[in-house]
């Protein structure tokens, strides 16, 4: 499916942007969009950019400074988890990813998304079927967003340490849900999320 890069490049649309994100199904933390340009999302350097949940988190984190390295833009765009409740998370995926193209230093000719067509956005884009695992450009987006997100996940544990966050990142696991169940959300849960919403009931 990478075709679908060369096709565009070899009909001289470019640059191509690839757009990602992470958290959308957690149920604490921010959302987290991406959007790269890579200077060739072919350099045989870059043949290690797969889809995120694919990698280790180690190996993301190697990743992540590849991909800067072979970009000619980075942009990530961080949702936080009131603004996922109050919008909700497919209105403000769907933002996330118009700000994340227009956050990059240069204008894509053409954008590759993975899932979603991006409403709204002015440039031409294209959602990709499981675009993280077949295009670069998503896949190299699906690394930012993921690790950035990792990242931030990671401090919110030091923050409240009684979930484990830097373990399961907010999403849904037996540890995480004991903890809810103990200590009830923090601020960081998004509420419009049902099984939050039953705690608070």
């Amino acid at each position: 499916m990478k075709f679908i890069e060369a096709l565009l490049l070899d009909a001289g649309i470019t640059p191509l942007a690839g757009v990602d994100e992470a958290g959308r199904g957690a149920c604490a933390g921010p959302l987290v969009v991406a959007s790269v340009v890579l200077k060739d999302p072919f350099a045989a350097e870059l043949a290690v950019v797969r889809d995120s949940k694919e990698i280790s988190e180690a190996k993301r984190e190697e990743i992540f400074d590849l991909v800067h390295e072979h970009a000619l833009s980075v942009s990530a765009v961080i949702i936080a988890a009131k603004e996922v409740d109050e919008r909700g998370v497919h209105a403000a995926n769907l933002d996330g990813m118009r700000r994340a193209v227009q956050g990059l230093s240069i204008s894509p000719a053409y954008v590759l998304t993975d899932g979603y067509a991006i409403e709204g956005l002015a440039v031409p884009n294209l959602a990709v079927w499981k675009g993280d695992q077949v295009v670069t450009c998503i896949s190299a987006a699906s690394i930012i967003a993921k690790v950035t997100r990792d990242r931030i996940m990671r401090e919110l544990d030091n923050d409240f340490p009684q979930y484990g966050f830097a373990g399961h990142k907010g999403y849904i696991t037996k540890v995480h849900t004991e903890a809810l169940t103990l200590h009830g959300p923090c601020i960081e849960h998004r509420r419009s999320f049902a099984n939050i919403a039953a705690l608070l009931s």
